[in-house]
Parts: C-alpha cells; structure tokens; sequence
C-alpha cells in the first residue's frame, strides 16, 4: 500500500494504523502549498480535491478521506480490535469519528489559515472549548475513548490535538485528554510513524 501523507497532518492517523497493524506500506510526502510531491508528481493529477491523505491499495483501489482510510485498515484486520466489527459498538465509534472530523479536526484545521480574524478565531476557541468540554465529560477516566482499547478514534484524536500547540489553543484545561495525547505517544507504532515523518 501507499500513503500520500503531509508530516503531522491529518494523514497521521491512518499511518499510525498502518503501523499498529503492520501492513506493508510505502510513504509519499506532499508539499500542499506547491501541489507536488517528493517524486515530483503533481498531486492534483494523484487526488484533484487536492488534499491529503491518499491511500493506494495493491490492488489500485485508491481512497481518499481519512475517516473512510481508518475504517478501511481497521476492518483489513478485525482481530486488532481497532473497530468493532458490528453491533452497536461499531456505529457508537464511527460516531465519534465523525464528531472529531467534524466538531475538532475542522474548526481546530482553520486556525492554520493565517487570513483568521481576531474574532473569528476567539469564536473557533469558544467552540472547541465547548465540544472538548463535552469529550472530557465522556471520556471521564477511562485510558481510551472506547475504553481500555485502543481504536481508530484516538489515532484520530491525536493527529488532531497535537495542532493545539502550533496554534497555540491551550489543552491544560482538559488534563484527561493530555493524558490520552501523552498515552497514544508513547505506544510504539505511534513513535514508528512519527519517526518516519521526522516528527522526533
């Protein structure tokens, strides 16, 4: 397989799986602003909506979405526990996928875009802190969103929470959700992907 990835962005989340299921894989770094690739391939032709991440599979199947990426590696291996295969559990997770893509990754992803206004970014401050409110409330001490296992979720919550600093949105008050940032770090999958992106 291959992973068109920008380093630390939100193609570290399916990287991450990629490693904690250790599939075969290869990496292909994009420059975003540039639309090209390390090989010198111009990305739109790879993907026209012009983002990351990009998953080719060996047989070709190519996918786009990192939420969609997640779930397709998870199910490759249903033993890994990464997302339940069926029942309730499945559909509470996919959930919380969808709430971190859309109520944390995006809001959270715009504080990138220097043209942010004063106000503007106040308002997304005010927003995270209400929907990470609410994630620490659900979270309460448990190891792991899903509980003791580790899943596609927090692979995705950590991608996510590490912008915190680079746009210097303060995560102390929710010392839970550190703890989680810190635990999904130290799992050695986790530093093998962080590594190969040169992000140690």
């Amino acid at each position: 397989m291959k992973l068109y990835y920008t380093p630390g962005a939100c193609s570290l989340a399916p990287h991450i799986l990629l490693e904690e299921l250790a599939l075969p894989h290869s990496l292909v770094k994009v420059d975003l602003k540039t639309k090209t690739t390390e090989t010198g391939e111009y990305f739109l032709a790879i993907n026209s909506k012009g983002y990351i991440p990009v998953l080719v599979t060996g047989s070709g199947l190519q996918l786009t979405e990192g939420t969609v990426i997640s779930q397709y590696l998870a199910d490759l291996d249903p033993s890994a526990s990464l997302l339940p295969t069926q029942g309730e559990a499945r559909y509470q997770l996919l959930s919380m996928m969808s709430f971190i893509a859309t109520e944390l990754h995006k809001p959270m992803g715009s504080m990138f875009n220097p043209a942010q206004s004063g106000d503007w970014k106040e308002a997304t401050k005010a927003l995270l802190t209400r929907r990470l409110d609410w994630l620490a409330n659900k979270l309460g001490d448990q190891p792991y969103i899903s509980g003791e296992t580790f899943t596609v979720a927090d692979a995705y919550l950590f991608t996510v929470l590490n912008w915190a600093a680079i746009v210097q949105f303060d995560l102390s008050p929710w010392p839970s959700l550190q703890a989680l940032v810190g635990r999904v770090a130290e799992r050695p999958a986790v530093q093998r992907a962080l590594q190969a992106e040169g992000l140690l």
